[in-house]
């Protein structure tokens, strides 16, 4: 469902082969919580996607690990910024700026947190919606 979705947008996306059931399991461990649906369905089909030029539409599994613990972490960003952990991120803009989705929170929209100024901006209703818009670039930062 999920590259079909993407497939039939703008751009030529590149899909990776799913993710490994290790390497989804590993990710929600090392978080601590479980990936919001829409996005482990996501990549069960491709472990990320990335765009025509090569920017992360969607983080592998082990990347997204990785980025949150760092984040979630790091004492000298708990003294910048507010906390991470209501955030999952999943994504990244290419100017620092992160899409997230809520990390414990049933549900769907996704946000993006602005790296110079701390502000957490509703950008989208749900992961498909913004896969679209950001594709169709009606996602502008």
């Amino acid at each position: 469902m999920w590259t079909e979705l993407v497939a039939g947008l703008p751009g030529p996306p590149v899909f990776r082969p799913a993710a490994p059931h290790a390497e989804l399991l590993g990710c929600t461990t090392a978080l601590g919580h479980p990936l919001p649906e829409e996005l482990a369905a996501l990549l069960r089909e491709s472990n990320g996607i990335e765009g025509e030029y090569e920017d992360g539409l969607v983080w592998s599994a082990e990347r997204i690990a990785a980025e949150n613990l760092a984040l979630r972490e790091d004492a000298e960003f708990a003294t910048l910024y507010m906390p991470f952990d209501p955030l999952l991120f999943f994504a990244d803009a290419d100017n620092g700026d992160l899409f997230a989705l809520l990390a414990k929170v049933r549900r769907p929209d996704v946000f993006v947190w602005n790296h110079e100024d701390d502000s957490r901006t509703w950008v989208a209703p749900n992961l498909a919606t913004y896969l679209e818009w950001r594709l169709t670039g009606q996602i502008t930062l």
